[in-house]
Formats: structure tokens, sequence, C-alpha cells
């Protein structure tokens, strides 16, 4: 005799809906962009009454920042590589093999992070002024050792990242 499956908890069911209307998310706001974007739309996209989505996610804004914080955290544990490599070689490479990963595995998510940067970053100004900033200064010291110990070329530490961004993006 098989037993009958258990039902969804509540906090199961919770994590589910909000699984849902994150992937939904990130589709329409690649789609259409933050401004063509409507919490209907994504609620359809989801399957789920709009009612669920405000009960989650009391504004649009709410709901697109999470989206890109999601995506966020995302790319700064692929960047964690220059932290531990012994080198350029290791780092760089490294970083871009995730990145790259990150691209394929979540293409709506990079698309809507690419969107809001090259858009000057209306919606998450803050995040980029502070988590970003700290990031980069963080890489750039790591960058400079490898410059001072003679492991590459020397170059403008912000500048090598801001071309690795472009090209992995």
């Amino acid at each position: 005799m098989t037993e009958a499956p258990r039902p969804l908890r509540r906090t199961e069911i919770r994590r589910e809906n909000e699984k849902l209307i994150l992937s939904a998310a990130e589709k329409v706001f690649a789609e259409a962009g933050f401004g063509g974007a409507t919490m209907q739309l994504i609620a359809d996209v989801a399957g789920l009454p709009k009612a669920n989505l405000h009960y989650y996610f009391a504004t649009k804004e709410d709901l697109y920042r999470r989206v890109v914080r999601d995506i966020f955290e995302i790319w700064l544990k692929a960047a964690e590589t220059f932290d531990a490599a012994p080198g350029p070689i290791e780092g760089i490479g490294g970083y871009i093999d995730a990145k790259m990963e990150i691209s394929r595995r979540h293409p709506d998510g990079s698309k809507v992070w690419a969107s809001e940067v090259m858009h000057g970053a209306p919606v998450i100004q803050d995040y980029l002024e502070t988590t970003l900033r700290d990031w980069t200064e963080g890489r750039i010291s790591v960058i400079q050792r490898w410059i001072d110990a003679g492991l590459m070329a020397p170059v403008d530490p912000r500048h090598l990242l801001y071309m690795l961004w472009a090209t992995t993006q």
C-alpha cells in the first residue's frame, strides 16, 4: 500500500510561490523592462492571482529589487574566485568561467541586471553605491597585489574589471 503524499506545509507553499513569482518576474522584467512590466502580467506568467504577488511583494519596485538583488548575489558568489586564487590566471579565469555559467543559467536575470545598469541604475543606485562599490574596491586590491607581485602586466584594475563585466554579461 502506498502512502498518500504529505500535504505541503505553509513554509513550503510560501517558498514555492515565491520561487514561481521570482521566476516569472525575472522573465517579465527581462522582456518588458521595469516600465513595461506589470504586477498583473507577472501574476499571469506565474499562474497565480495578482493578490498573491502583493502578499509576497507590496510593490513592483520591491519585486524588481529582489530580482536584481538575487542575480547580484549569485554574481557576487561567482566573484569569490578572486579571493582564493593564487594568481590572475586562476582568479580571472575562474571568474570568467563563473560569470559565463551565470549568464547561461540565468539569462533573464543577467538581462535584467545589464538593462538596469545600462539605464543608469535608476532603481538600484543605492545598491551600486554600497555593495558593488565595496566589492569592486576589494577586487581592485587583489588585482593590484598581483601586479605588484609581478604576476601580471600593469593595467588599471578598475578598467580591467569593467572590461570583464562588459565581456561576460
